[in-house]
């Protein structure tokens, strides 16, 4: 019987919205510099390395997945973030349209409710406050069970940096002990939900009856044709894919690869660590991976290749970094490796000609992943317009480490962010990056302008003056 929640967990969300709103009450009136000022000591309270490496690693201790060693290299993304807010102007007239007579003034949003993934306990919390705090917003986070210690150590180290420049604290507040009906009352209590995560808590920030920001899920495939230099190809496709042990929604899934250069391409994605499975090593792999209701199994999820496979039933050598399964023709539900696989396994697919690859992009999204990301590999601009017009996906990195490109990165013109909008391919209400401009209000001024009126001749073009026969 699901848990019910308590008027004692009805009160202490009441009273944390409560606290929410006197906090932003107290910054309502702060200037930009003010506003910027104290998105610079969050991220720096958060951010700096010292703090950052601590509460990385004790997020993957407490969770038991992810890479331990490489997750403290995510905090470039507090980073970038803070970059962003500081050229965006969140207070007062932000645009100005002379032309049209538009002026746009920004406003908060109100009290966030931020839903926090076991895989990035301690990253999404500052990402989410360093803007939010910049709009003049108070965030609450709910934590995912497993890694909530580590969330609250981290909001703790954003409190004190609110404190450090004279900004209430409780524009951050953390549920100490969560619990799915205490999440579901602070999403609708709340006035947004950002939901970074899962499939059920998407869906229920979808059904709290406020408006929220979701993301869907992942199933990263990359094109890689003749024309790409495949020892750049295999190294990012590497680094992609071994960050935080697969763990993210962008990792390399499914690679797809001209038939002529196929051969060396995965002799390069070997040389770069690669472990291509045998036919029976596939099929334990498979086995061990998903369990009879087609769910992925906790011991395999963002782990070392060898752990995986030591659960499937087979040893692979120490220096391997990833595994790879043939899986030519073999996509759609029935076939588990065209699916999104959350750890250090990519599934190996190869086309004759570019059109071939698109059929293979669309199957596989018409499988998992619809809406989030692909990526390709090519120095022909007809085929990567050409995947451009046929993916239904939101974002393609060319020629990119696709998790530390989609996101943004300081080699791409991507916002950074970490709730990527997977548009109504993917359930969400936008296509873009989530980022502080999604977590404001605007009121747009209007002024008179000289009549913008066409004559209808211009308006209905060939059209205009024909008879109409009734």
């Amino acid at each position: 019987m699901a848990k019910e929640l308590t008027e004692q967990e009805r009160q202490f969300v009441a009273d944390m919205i409560a606290r929410a709103r006197m906090a932003m009450a107290e910054i309502e009136n702060w200037s930009q510099v003010d506003l910027d000022r104290l998105s610079q000591a969050i991220a720096w309270y958060a951010g700096n390395e010292a703090t950052f490496t601590r509460l990385a690693e004790q997020g993957v201790d407490e969770s038991g997945i992810g890479d331990r060693a490489g997750r403290p290299a995510k905090r470039f993304k507090i980073q970038m973030v803070l970059r962003d807010v500081l050229r965006t102007p969140s207070t007062g007239v932000v645009e100005v349209d002379e032309a049209k007579g538009l002026a746009k003034y920004a406003k908060p949003a109100g009290v966030v409710a931020s839903l926090i993934p076991m895989t990035n306990p301690a990253m999404t919390p500052p990402v989410t406050g360093v803007s939010s705090a910049n709009a003049r917003n108070a965030v609450i986070f709910s934590p995912h069970p497993r890694t909530a210690g580590t969330t609250f150590e981290m909001t703790e180290m954003m409190r004190k940096a609110c404190f450090a420049v004279g900004a209430p604290a409780d524009l951050f507040q953390t549920i100490r002990h969560p619990s799915i009906p205490m999440t579901q009352h602070l999403m609708e209590e709340c006035d947004l939900t950002l939901a970074t995560g899962g499939k059920p808590m998407v869906k229920a920030a979808y059904s709290s009856g406020r408006p929220a920001y979701g993301v869907g899920a992942g199933n990263s495939s990359i094109v890689i044709d003749e024309t790409a230099d495949l020892d750049i190809a295999a190294a990012n496709t590497r680094i992609s894919k071994t960050s935080d042990f697969g763990s993210g929604c962008s990792a390399d899934g499914n690679i797809i690869i001209q038939k002529s250069i196929y051969d060396r391409m995965v002799a390069a994605l070997e040389a770069e660590g690669g472990h291509l499975c045998s036919p029976e090593e596939k099929a334990l792999l498979e086995a061990a991976m998903w369990d009879e209701k087609g769910n992925r199994t906790f011991p395999t999820i963002a782990c070392k290749p060898q752990q995986t496979a030591g659960v499937a039933g087979f040893t692979i050598a120490d220096d391997r970094k990833f595994l790879m399964v043939e899986n030519q023709g073999q996509i759609g539900p029935e076939h588990k490796f065209s699916k999104e696989k959350l750890t250090t396994v990519m599934a190996l697919y190869h086309f004759e000609r570019f059109d071939d690859a698109l059929d293979t992009v669309r199957a596989i999204y018409a499988t998992g992943g619809i809406g989030h990301s692909c990526g390709i590999y090519s120095h022909n601009d007809d085929n990567i317009d050409a995947l451009a017009r046929v993916a239904p996906v939101s974002r393609i990195m060319v020629r990119q480490p696709q998790s530390k490109a989609n996101a943004g990165s300081w080699t791409n013109g991507m916002p950074m962010t970490s709730s990527l909008g997977c548009g109504i391919w993917g359930g969400n209400i936008t296509n873009e990056n989530v980022t502080m401009k999604h977590m404001m209000n605007y009121t747009w001024v209007a002024r008179p302008i000289a009549e913008d009126r066409p004559s209808e001749a211009e308006l209905f073009g060939e059209f205009y003056g024909q008879e109409i026969a009734q």
